[in-house]
């Protein structure tokens, strides 16, 4: 388990663990829409199965981007003296925004590692 997540951060194909999903090496501090290999440049591994394939990758996306809400809420909440200060609201879309091109690589090679064929 913990090799795969040293995979996953490292963008290393779920096949030969040699090639790269995304173009550029890291996923890592990278703005824009990613751009990624159709096919693994070390074992040819078909990173888009089908047409419409990363639209279940917006679904972990979503997951990630609450999950960034919610501890930078708890995070937030002691630096503020009430419960619930409108201003943390700021605070948490500035985090979400931030790191949006973060959770579109990492829900692309999570969504590709929970569907690769582990009986190899």
């Amino acid at each position: 388990m913990s090799n795969t997540l040293i995979h996953i951060l490292k963008n290393d194909c779920p096949h030969c663990h040699q090639g790269k999903i995304f173009k550029e090496k890291s996923i890592f501090f990278r703005f824009g829409f990613p751009k990624m290999n159709e096919y693994c440049p070390h074992c040819h591994y078909k990173f888009k199965k089908e047409p419409g394939y990363f639209f279940g990758a917006m679904y972990v996306s979503y997951g990630l981007t609450v999950a960034q809400g919610i501890t930078t809420y708890v995070i937030a909440s002691f630096f503020f003296k009430e419960t619930f200060d409108l201003r943390i609201i700021p605070v948490i879309m500035a985090v979400i925004v931030a790191l949006a091109p973060l959770n579109i690589r990492l829900s692309r090679l999570l969504w590709i590692y929970m569907f690769k064929n582990y009986s190899n």
